[in-house]
């Protein structure tokens, strides 16, 4: 197999362990946390990282579905880089 194929492989991987992992973490997180941290409610990221996470089980990169998967990769992508964040600073409270 080529380098190009591997890299892709790897991402479709990677891609999915962090659907997964977002969609975990938004089930484990208290539902005040959301509203306290200034974005949507609970049920809302836990549809939009629940449908994210399945659309990168269900499609690949490599497939006419490639659409779909980039959008769940950046769907997961945003709760863990925006919302986790915020969630994990509102709940630890100051750091003081």
């Amino acid at each position: 197999m080529y380098l190009d194929l591997w890299v892709m492989f790897v991402a479709y991987y990677a891609a999915l362990g962090m659907g997964v992992f977002a969609f975990a973490h938004a089930l484990s997180q208290r539902a005040d946390a959301y509203q306290a941290a200034d974005r949507m409610t609970k049920p809302a990221w836990l549809g939009i990282t629940g449908g994210g996470a399945f659309a990168l089980l269900l499609f690949s990169p490599f497939s006419a579905g490639a659409m779909f998967w980039l959008a769940g990769l950046v769907a997961v992508t945003i709760y863990v880089v925006d919302v986790r964040p915020r969630l994990i600073e509102v709940q630890r409270g100051p750091r003081w």
